[in-house]
């Protein structure tokens, strides 16, 4: 968010009128891909969390842990494509594949209590919510081109009071603490790294390479050569 607010929209993203354009991405089979990834890396970031992996009642938890990372991203695609569907009138990959993301975000404060049951329903939440959230950041303006501020933001908030429901010894107050302590700690040290590149060297490419991409301008090559006609 830091960085987002720094930089500033992308060229063409908002009108004058207030309307919002829509900028799609390039390649949404690499984003599918890209999104498996990080799905099948979630279990190691969930299930390496235990630290070791010693006795039986470990390996169950490990277990546990597993199956509620799964469940919980399942929940959060199929949440977010079905409210996409009924809000949008079609469904849309990219919020589906963000649904994803957000199950598994909305997991990860704790994944080992909730039954597999809570764990679907608790990324299921986090997929409807990332819908309603990038919908939000554009109205206000806040170009984010990937989702992440409500992905790993918004939704992670969810998580971490989501905790609650699973575990007895969670507190409100402690969680909402541990929340307000994170977000001013990262918001803050990365608000001061952000200002601080803009000062040194810029973090912005010139007009003319946004427009083209900066395929271009950084590796000298188009990505898609095949839909480029003439010569530059």
């Amino acid at each position: 968010m830091a960085g987002v607010l720094i930089l500033g929209p992308r060229k063409g993203k908002y009108s004058k009128d207030g309307k919002i354009n829509a900028i799609p991405g390039a390649n949404l089979p690499l984003a599918t891909l890209g999104t498996f990834i990080l799905w099948m890396g979630w279990f190691g970031f969930n299930g390496g969390s235990t630290l070791k992996l010693g006795g039986i009642a470990v390996a169950n938890e490990v277990a546990y842990v597993f199956l509620n990372t799964n469940a919980a991203a399942a929940g959060g695609l199929i949440a977010a494509l079905i409210t996409a569907r009924l809000v949008f009138g079609k469904a849309d990959l990219t919020m589906a594949l963000n649904g994803a993301l957000a199950g598994l975000v909305a997991i990860t404060a704790e994944p080992a209590d909730p039954t597999a049951l809570m764990a679907t329903l608790i990324g299921a939440a986090g997929g409807v919510l990332v819908v309603f959230s990038i919908v939000f950041m554009d109205k206000l303006k806040i170009d984010d081109p990937v989702g992440a501020i409500s992905v790993h933001g918004v939704v992670g908030i969810w998580g971490i009071f989501a905790v609650l429901i699973s575990d007895a010894e969670a507190t409100f107050m402690g969680q909402l603490v541990g929340m307000l302590t994170i977000f001013v700690w990262v918001f803050v040290a990365s608000l001061i790294v952000w200002i601080a590149l803009k000062a040194i060297m810029g973090i912005r490419v010139s007009e003319e390479e946004e427009y083209e991409g900066c395929d271009i301008g950084e590796c000298g090559l188009e990505a898609y050569p095949e839909f480029v006609s003439g010569s530059r």
